[in-house]
């Protein structure tokens, strides 16, 4: 079959070539199309009030508390108004704490990132350039609270009296109403932190905060967590040589964690500070924490992650009672939102049967085979509201509860998440034609409405085709140029995969991977992306098809993808076939130009993981195994050993400050290659992290990719 047979998922216009010329730029200066997208939505209990982010347009960086009340936003916290003379808001050094914490969240704005409100959602802290602002949802101008130092993670108290918050590693608490701070938890040297998660908790374990209030306002529950035993990593950046490099303490695969505890800190003066109690020895890991009506509820998982344990904390003496055990040969997958409570107790779980990943509430799965579930995002009384997926390509918001069963709440193809309150519900996610934010329920004075999305639209708009390819019914996109016709001649491909655990790319909704695919086609490529085993979405045995292995299944299913894909589309020239990935995508596509010559012919390889043992504990344990017990499979997952292969050419692209994928995974690598007398390119990134964020850099990186590829082709 041609190529033009087949009509398109979602018509469009044609891209223009300007269009396509101005596409790098723009996809640079909206910061992947997230500016002027709501997010971080909060919602009052009484569902009155909705909280949100958004930046000031598709263009402007700079972030704004919102509130949406009675059907209109408007404007709690604008960081250019607090300037005090109306200018444009200038970020000032950010305290290494919050610093970090937008790295591990891929925060790519500035000014108001995140917020924490008390529990009527009347008080809302959040934190400007380490300064400490606070603003009433009923009224008043946001208003500057004096703190004992740069500020990280402020949360207000249930009641709205005091701000609790995180200066250089010690828990402090202010009281509003005079000002008062006082020091909770006090940091015993420079390797120990309060309130803070430490490396594999924010990157691998999804677990951002560490510090929970009791809902009575007395008491914070807290996570200490010594480096002290962690080795270290200096990162320098060699572009600036008079700067020292920074230490960071980097758990890599088989060496030592920190060692993290958890404390119940009353907030007056002069009670006693209680230990939690667990087998830290035999559950190193803490995955989660809360503190519910019931009290403390902890989350807890073994070093070979084998094993969790949801715990009650009994909050005088600290002692803990296993509520429940999951255990699975390979890995217990934690489950955002989970453990959980309902009004009467019930736990809230996930629990992998017959094939898929099931709510459970008391003891009893209460969603259907084949609906695999992917977080819970609210718990009202006996109601929870979760995402799920049927269908590997959407993610749909669903509530249960005990009348009516589950009841899918989004419609349409999309990729939606949702936040809840008194009734009130906000959808929030991507469709085909780009973000929608929805607000319906039943609360008194807060009508069906929308919150706008100021972000641009793409130059370039994607349009996928869909498909169902090979025996495995891999699950892929395919994305041609808007002018390609009959008679226009062979395509060369081009594999944009991730192919990694957490994240799909084939979906049915509008995202900005999406847009840089559609880009690539239009510069000249057939662009295949395909989400194969070890990507979520169709169960956990489809997950947990890589364990001991994360390198053949996975290439595999990219090799099998492009045949099927072929064998549809006649005009697929698999004698010109490239491949581009960034990060577990990088590692992909270094390693098909290492072992698959014969299909592939050029690969563009972003912050690969070159050496599995150079990568934290928690993400490649997980999958591997201990290196010291597992070695082969570390050899078998990793690209050093085999650099000897490499027949194609093939360009590393590294961030230089990058603390997820340090630079001596491309380093070692290349110097591997060259010993080996093999040619190959490297483009180092001078400050740039995991997510280079240099408008410049992320512009010229999408057509310095594309030439290479180009060029690499045309020699065939």
């Amino acid at each position: 079959m041609a190529l033009s047979d087949t009509p398109s998922a979602s018509p469009v216009s044609d891209a223009s070539p300007a269009s396509a010329a101005a596409f790098p730029r723009q996809f640079a200066r909206t910061r992947r199309f997230s500016l002027g997208v709501p997010g971080h939505f909060g919602v009052s209990p009484d569902g009155s009030r909705v909280l949100f982010v958004r930046t000031g347009g598709g263009d402007d960086p700079v972030g704004r508390l919102w509130l949406y009340e009675g059907g209109a936003e408007r404007v709690l916290v604008d960081p250019a108004l607090l300037e005090g003379d109306g200018g444009a808001f200038s970020e000032g050094p950010l305290p290494e704490e919050e610093r970090l914490r937008r790295e591990r969240a891929r925060e790519h704005s500035t000014g108001v990132v995140a917020y924490a409100a008390d529990a009527a959602a009347r008080v809302v802290a959040c934190a400007l350039s380490g300064a400490l602002w606070v603003v009433r949802t009923d009224g008043g101008a946001p208003f500057h609270v004096p703190a004992a130092g740069p500020v990280a993670d402020p949360r207000p108290s249930p009641d709205g009296q005091f701000v609790a918050y995180v200066t250089g590693g010690s828990l402090h608490v202010v009281r509003l109403e005079d000002g008062t701070d006082r020091c909770l938890a006090a940091a015993e040297g420079p390797d120990v932190t309060y309130g803070l998660p430490e490396y594999v908790a924010a990157e691998s374990m999804h677990r951002t905060r560490g510090f929970w209030w009791s809902p009575d306002s007395r008491r914070i529950l807290v996570a200490r967590a010594d480096t002290s035993g962690v080795a270290r990593r200096y990162l320098g950046d060699p572009a600036r040589p008079e700067q020292p490099p920074r230490a960071v303490p980097y758990p890599s695969a088989g060496t030592a964690n920190a060692e993290v505890s958890l404390h119940i800190v009353p907030v007056a003066p002069g009670e006693a500070r209680v230990e939690v109690d667990w087998d830290r020895a035999a559950y190193e890991y803490l995955v989660s924490a809360g503190w519910d009506a019931h009290g403390p509820l902890v989350g807890v998982q073994s070093r070979d992650q084998r094993t969790v344990r949801t715990l009650a904390v009994d909050t005088g003496s600290g002692a803990t009672e296993v509520l429940h055990e999951r255990t699975d040969p390979a890995w217990v997958e934690i489950v955002s939102g989970t453990p959980a409570r309902t009004a009467s107790g019930a736990l809230v779980l996930p629990e992998d049967a017959a094939g898929t990943r099931r709510l459970n509430v008391g003891g009893r799965n209460v969603t259907p085979p084949g609906l695999n579930l992917r977080e819970v995002v609210a718990v009202e009384d006996e109601q929870v509201w979760f995402t799920a997926q049927e269908e590997p390509t959407e993610l749909h918001v669903w509530r249960w509860d005990p009348q009516d069963g589950p009841v899918r709440l989004s419609e349409g193809p999309g990729w939606f998440t949702a936040a809840v309150g008194g009734g009130t519900v906000v959808l929030a996610g991507l469709t085909p034609d780009g973000p929608v934010t929805r607000v319906s329920g039943s609360a008194p004075g807060t009508p069906p409405g929308t919150v706008a999305s100021l972000a641009e639209e793409p130059a370039v708009a994607p349009r996928p085709r869909h498909l169902v390819l090979g025996e495995r019914e891999l699950h892929s996109a395919l994305y041609l140029p808007s002018w390609y016709g009959p008679g226009t001649g062979k395509l060369p491909v081009l594999l944009s995969p991730y192919g990694g655990p957490s994240v799909q790319l084939a979906v049915r909704a509008r995202t900005w991977f999406g847009c840089v695919a559609q880009w690539f086609a239009e510069e000249g490529f057939a662009v295949l992306v395909t989400d194969g085993r070890g990507t979520p979405g169709r169960g956990p045995a489809w997950e947990k098809a890589v364990h001991g292995d994360q390198l053949t299944p996975v290439l595999e299913d990219q090799v099998d993808a492009l045949h099927a894909a072929a064998e549809r589309f006649a005009d697929l020239d698999l004698e010109r076939v490239a491949i581009r990935g960034w990060s577990f995508g990088g590692f992909l596509a270094a390693a098909a130009v290492l072992h698959r010559p014969d299909v592939f012919h050029a690969a563009v390889a972003g912050a690969a993981p070159t050496d599995q043992r150079l990568y934290d504990t928690h993400w490649k344990e997980r999958f591997l195994g201990h290196p010291q017990e597992a070695p082969d499979a570390y050899a078998r997952s990793s690209l050093a050993g085999h650099g000897h292969l490499l027949r194609r050419p093939l360009l590393l692209v590294q961030g230089m400050a990058d603390d997820n994928v340090a630079p001596a995974h491309t380093l070692r690598f290349s110097a591997e290659l060259l010993a080996a007398g093999k040619q190959h390119s490297v483009l180092p990134l001078p400050g740039a992290g995991h997510s280079p964020a240099d408008a410049a850099v992320t512009e010229n990186l999408l057509r310095f990719e594309r030439d290479f590829l180009r060029d690499a082709l045309a020699k065939r």
